[in-house]
């Protein structure tokens, strides 16, 4: 039987494969960081024009989720900041990174649902970038990570 050693690997027999990085997936995570960015600018500057005026959303009748607009834009602001920082810890290469990407995004496309009466195209718009973020996210690998930019391992 051959000896294990404290990478899991066997010492006798082949080498892990490499893995192989295509563009589409590299490319992918550049997507990602890129897309999540705009998408916490977008965040951002919905929640600051709720909070700044008032009257800047129409307030939607026989809405179950009806908040105040001045609490839409406070949610919308916070969000916006978090889906900043989670696009930037996404070059370090780690799992968690991605993971946080994904829970990020995932709430994004929750809270852009909720706001759909408000602003239905750019939510859909948003809904859609997404799903493309965390399909990005989903895809690429920590191995993939070291082996592109030498995240550690």
């Amino acid at each position: 039987m051959a000896e294990q050693t404290s990478a899991g690997r066997t010492q006798y027999g082949p080498p892990d494969p490499e893995p192989k990085i295509t563009p589409l997936k590299l490319g992918g995570v550049v997507f990602a960081v890129c897309m999540m960015a705009i998408i916490g600018l977008y965040h951002a500057v919905v929640g600051l024009a709720a909070i700044i005026d008032d009257n800047f959303y129409k307030n939607v009748r026989d809405y179950p989720y009806d908040f105040n607009v001045t609490a839409w834009g406070w949610l919308h602001l916070g969000s916006g900041v978090v889906v900043l920082a989670a696009a930037f810890t996404l070059f370090s290469g780690k799992t968690w990174a991605r993971v946080v990407g994904i829970v990020v995004a995932s709430l994004s496309m929750l809270e852009n649902f909720f706001f759909a009466p408000y602003y239905a195209v750019w939510s859909a718009i948003i809904i859609g970038l997404d799903v493309l973020v965390i399909w990005s996210l989903a895809t690429y690998g920590h191995a993939e990570a070291h082996k592109a930019y030498g995240a550690p391992m």
